[in-house]
C-alpha cells in the first residue's frame, strides 16, 4: 500500500504550488505589459475585429499562469477531479479573502512620515505614496468577480476534460490530455474574465474583448505546449518519489468517476 504520508505530502506541496501561484498571479495582475517592447521590435498594430487595432499587451498575471494549469494537471493525474475541484475552491476562496484584506488596509489613513519619505521617486518627480499604493494593490470589482468566476468555471472544465482524455489514452500521451484539457479550459478562461470585467462592468467595446482575450488565449496556449517538457519531469519526480507501482495505483485511483 501507498505511504498515506507521502500520498498526503505530494497532494499538499501540489496544492501549496498551485495556491502561491494562482493567488501571485490575481495580485500582479492589475499591471499591463508590452511584449513588443519587451522583445525590442515595433509594435505588432494589428487590425482585428472592425477598427481595432492589436498590440501584443498582456497582463503580468499571465506570465505564471501556465504554472497553475500545469500543477491542475498534475494534481487530476494523481488525485482527480475531486483533487482538483477541492484546491480550486480553496484558492478561490483565499483569493477572496486577499482581496477583503486589500480593500482593508488600503482604506487605513497612511502615516505623515512614510509620506515624506516616499514623497518622491528615484529621479526627483513628486509622488503620493499612499495613492500608488492603491492603484496598484486595489482592484475594481468587475475585475475581481470577472476573475473568480473565470477561475474556477476553467478549473472545473480542465479536470473534467483531462480526466475524459485520460480513460480514452489510458496512462500514455500525457502531453495530449494536458494539452487538450488546457485547449479547452483556457479558451473560457481567456474569454470570461474580460468579458465580465471589461465588458459588463466595464467600457470595453467587444472588439476590444475579442482581441485582448484572443492574444491572451494564444499566449497562454503556446506557454502551455512549451512546459510540456515539465510535465514530463514533474511525473519522473514524483514516480521516484512514491515509487513505480505506488504512483501507478495512485493515478489509477485518480481515474476513477468523481463524486459529487
Amino acid at each position: 500500500m501507498l505511504s498515506v504520508n507521502k500520498k498526503t505530502s505530494l497532494y499538499i506541496f501540489l496544492s501549496a504550488v498551485f495556491l502561491t501561484n494562482a493567488l501571485v498571479a490575481e495580485v500582479i495582475g492589475v499591471k499591463i505589459f508590452s511584449v513588443e517592447t519587451l522583445l525590442g521590435v515595433p509594435p505588432a498594430q494589428l487590425p482585428l475585429f472592425g477598427d481595432f487595432v492589436l498590440d501584443f499587451n498582456l497582463t503580468a498575471g499571465a506570465v505564471i499562469w501556465p504554472f497553475v494549469f500545469i500543477t491542475s494537471d498534475i494534481i487530476n493525474e494523481y488525485f482527480g477531479v475531486k483533487g482538483v475541484r477541492r484546491i480550486s475552491f480553496l484558492t478561490a476562496g483565499f483569493i477572496a479573502y486577499a482581496f477583503v484584506v486589500i480593500y482593508a488596509v488600503t482604506g487605513l489613513p497612511p502615516a505623515q512620515f512614510w509620506l515624506d519619505v516616499n514623497a518622491k521617486d528615484p529621479v526627483g518627480n513628486a509622488i503620493n505614496i499612499n495613492n500608488a499604493f492603491g492603484m496598484i494593490f486595489r482592484q475594481g470589482m468587475g475585475i475581481i468577480l470577472g476573475s473568480l468566476t473565470a477561475f474556477l468555471v476553467a478549473q472545473i472544465l480542465d479536470a473534467t476534460v483531462f480526466q475524459a482524455l485520460k480513460r480514452i489514452t489510458g496512462s500514455r500521451k500525457i502531453w495530449l490530455r494536458a494539452t487538450g484539457s488546457t485547449l479547452v479550459s483556457q479558451l473560457i478562461d481567456s474569454f470570461v474574465v474580460l468579458t465580465i470585467a471589461f465588458y459588463l462592468f466595464g467600457n470595453w467595446s467587444w472588439a476590444q474583448v475579442m482581441a485582448v482575450a484572443t492574444v491572451n488565449y494564444i499566449y497562454k496556449f503556446i506557454t502551455a505546449v512549451a512546459l510540456t517538457p515539465l510535465l514530463y519531469l514533474s511525473h519522473y519526480l514524483i514516480d521516484r518519489y512514491l515509487g513505480p507501482e505506488h504512483a501507478k495505483e495512485l493515478a489509477n485511483e485518480a481515474s476513477m468517476p468523481a463524486v459529487m
